[in-house]
């Protein structure tokens, strides 16, 4: 499956012909090179490992020195590994680049949403808020938990405050509008996971359409 890394630069809008305004996320994605090749001999499956992001040589530890020396590579910040299709093939140290990418299909992008802190279970699971009047002290408090005398407990799972955001999402069939080859930049419709210069998963879609 082609996939790329990438980070997410921010949101604008272009125009179509017809003059409609439609919302774009522009990723700087790429250029990824190909770190380490497994196959069934060696590893018992078929995969890629690509890097993505330049990083200073005092930052990288020895095994992870090591690890890039084997295959020849240039040091990288990020990996990722690939699953390969019947009959794709990779080389030791290929580039991906965004031109690989064909304008107008459709593509899976995975990152790790925006962190929101403790909230409450209103905005964290959109329950109702309680009465605003009358001397109400439920305004925006959770209802019972427990189901009364029995079971008399609360339930694995039950939906409360707590944590919210921070999780990997993943945004399926999102359109490649556009390609700017020399600045390394993708224009897909509609809006991605993570905060601005969040890093992401860019890859083909695996339902929706047969991309490959």
């Amino acid at each position: 499956m082609k996939t790329i890394l990438g980070k997410k630069v921010g949101m604008t809008q272009i125009f179509s012909e017809s003059g409609e305004a439609i919302p774009v996320t522009v990723i700087e994605a790429g250029p990824a090179v190909v770190t380490q090749i497994k196959t069934v001999e060696t590893d018992g499956y078929n995969a890629v490992q690509i890097g993505y992001g330049d990083v200073k040589e005092h930052r990288m530890n020895k095994p992870q020195k090591g690890h890039f020396a084997r295959w020849q590579a240039p040091l990288k910040k990020h990996l990722t590994e690939i699953r390969l299709d019947e009959g794709e093939t990779y080389e030791p140290n290929q580039v991906i680049t965004v031109s690989d990418f064909e304008v107008g299909k459709k593509l899976d992008i995975t990152g790790i949403s925006k962190g929101k802190g403790t909230q409450g279970n209103i905005k964290r699971h959109g329950h109702h808020r309680g009465p605003m009047s009358h001397g109400s002290k439920h305004k925006r408090l959770p209802g019972a938990l427990a189901a009364a005398a029995f079971p008399g407990r609360v339930f694995k799972g039950n939906k409360g405050p707590g944590r919210m955001g921070r999780e990997t999402v993943t945004i399926q069939n999102v359109v490649l509008l556009k390609v700017i080859e020399e600045r390394n930049l993708m224009l897909v419709k509609g809006s991605v996971p993570g905060p601005k210069g969040g890093l992401l998963r860019i890859q083909y879609a695996v339902k929706g359409q047969d991309n490959r």
